[in-house]
C-alpha cells in the first residue's frame, strides 16, 4: 500500500478523544467506599471518589469519568470556599472553648457576688461550674464601665454508641439476624430491630440543655433491593436486649431513605429527644411489615448538642 493510502487510512480511521471524559451524575447516598449513582433509571452502587471530592452528600450532582470503572473525580456547584470558612471557624471556637483560659473580667466597688471566690488585696478569682477562671477586680473608684459578662459557651457535643443491637422475629431474638432489620422478605415473620444504650443518653445530658439529637445509620448490603428505602424508626424504653418481643413506643418515623451501603444522619424530632435526655425512653428501633422496606441496618450513634 502507498504512503498516501496509509495517510488516507489514518484520517478517515475514528480517533481517540483527548483528555478527560466525564458526564454528570447524582449522588443517589454516601457508602464507606465511595457513593451510590443515579444515572436515569440506573443505580451505580459504591462508585469511588477521588480525594477531591470532599464533604459528600447525598443530592450532590458530580463528574464521573466515562469508562470501565467510573470515578467520581468532583462535585459540580458553587465555590465551597465561604462553607469551609464557616466550618473552620466553628470548629475553631469549639476547640478554644476547651482551652484553659479567663472566661470573664469584671469589676466595681464591692466585693463580687456568688460563691467560689478566692481573694487577694482586690483582686478576686474563682472556677465556674464549666471549670473556666473568672476574675473579678475590686476598685477605689469605677472611671469606666465594667464589660459585660461574656455569654458561657454551650458544652461541647457528646456521641453516645449503643451497647448492644439486634433484631427480634415472632415475640422472640432473632439469631438468624446479624443486625436490625425491619420488614420480612420470605414470609416467616416482619422483622424489628433495636440498639440499646443502658442510661449512657440520659446521663450524657444530666444538668444540660439538649438543643438537638441526630442519629447515624448505614443501610447494611445484601438486604432487599438496593433502591432507596425508608427506615421506619421508633422509641423503645429498653436499658438492654429483651429476652421476649422488643416492644415499641413512640413512631414510626420516617426520617431516612437510604440505598444499599448508604450512610446518613437524622435529627430526632424535639418530643424524642426530650424523651431520651429525661430516661423515660432509652434507645431506637426499626420495624416495617412486608418485603416493600426490608432493609438491615448499622451504626445508632447519637450524637447529642446543648445550648448555654
Amino acid at each position: 500500500m502507498s504512503d498516501a493510502a496509509d495517510e488516507l487510512g489514518r484520517l478517515l480511521a475514528p480517533q481517540p478523544q483527548a483528555g478527560l471524559q466525564t458526564r454528570s451524575a447524582q449522588v443517589d447516598g454516601v457508602t464507606d467506599r465511595g457513593v451510590n449513582l443515579r444515572i436515569g433509571d440506573e443505580l451505580l452502587l459504591d462508585i469511588p471518589c477521588s480525594q477531591g471530592y470532599r464533604n459528600r452528600a447525598a443530592g450532590d450532582w458530580v463528574a464521573v469519568t466515562k469508562s470501565a470503572r467510573p470515578v467520581v473525580v468532583w462535585r459540580l456547584g458553587d465555590d465551597p470556599g465561604e462553607a469551609t470558612e464557616d466550618e473552620m471557624r466553628e470548629i475553631a471556637a469549639d476547640t478554644a472553648s476547651d482551652l484553659q483560659v479567663v472566661r470573664a473580667v469584671t469589676w466595681g466597688t464591692s466585693a463580687p457576688s456568688g460563691t467560689g471566690w478566692q481573694a487577694g488585696t482586690t483582686v478576686y478569682g474563682r472556677k465556674n461550674s464549666a471549670g473556666k477562671v473568672e476574675l473579678y477586680l475590686q476598685l477605689a473608684a469605677v472611671t469606666d464601665p465594667s464589660p459585660d459578662v461574656p455569654l458561657g459557651r454551650a458544652p461541647s457535643p457528646i456521641t453516645v454508641t449503643a451497647n448492644s443491637s439486634g433484631s427480634w422475629r415472632n415475640g422472640r431474638p432473632d439469631d438468624y439476624a446479624g443486625n436490625p432489620m425491619q420488614g420480612d422478605w420470605t414470609g416467616g415473620g416482619n422483622r424489628r430491630g433495636g440498639w440499646f444504650y443502658g442510661s449512657k443518653i440520659a446521663a450524657a445530658c444530666a444538668g444540660k440543655t439538649v438543643a438537638s439529637m441526630t442519629a447515624s445509620f448505614t443501610r447494611a448490603r445484601g438486604s432487599g433491593v438496593n433502591g432507596k428505602r425508608p427506615m421506619h424508626l421508633y422509641l423503645h424504653d429498653y436499658t438492654s436486649e429483651p429476652s421476649g418481643q422488643l416492644n415499641l413506643g413512640d413512631g414510626p418515623e420516617e426520617l431516612l431513605y437510604l440505598s444499599v451501603g448508604a450512610r446518613g444522619t437524622a435529627t430526632l424530632p424535639a418530643s424524642w429527644r426530650t424523651a431520651l435526655a429525661s430516661g423515660s425512653a432509652r434507645g431506637l428501633g426499626i420495624y416495617a411489615s412486608g418485603r416493600t422496606d426490608y432493609a438491615a441496618f448499622t451504626g445508632g450513634q447519637i450524637t447529642i448538642r446543648f445550648s448555654p
